[in-house]
């Protein structure tokens, strides 16, 4: 049982990192970070935000694609027209995780 455990812990982190490692790939990473406001909010900040809301992965695939402004602050979010929308939608899951 031990070892089903820690085998799943490893699985499960490994799946994090990688997620993270796809923010980092991307630049997300330049604006954002997981528990602190840098230019962005933080990605806790948006997940206690979104969570709860039913649409949240579609609508965090779509800002992340598309970008937008005023929702937190004044400084825009670029568009990431490139990600494919799995990316785009990895990185929502993984943001709404948090």
């Amino acid at each position: 049982m031990k070892s089903l455990i820690a085998i799943l812990s490893l699985a499960l982190s490994g799946t994090a990192l990688a997620d993270q490692a796809l923010a980092q790939k991307n630049m997300c990473l330049a604006c954002h970070a997981v528990d602190t406001k840098l230019v962005g909010p933080s990605y806790k900040d948006v997940a206690a935000k979104y969570r709860d809301q039913k649409d949240s992965v579609s609508y965090l695939v779509n800002k992340i694609k598309n970008g937008g402004s005023g929702v937190w602050g004044v400084i825009p979010m670029p568009a990431q027209p490139q990600l494919s929308d799995k990316d785009a939608e990895t990185l929502a899951k993984w943001i709404l995780q948090k």
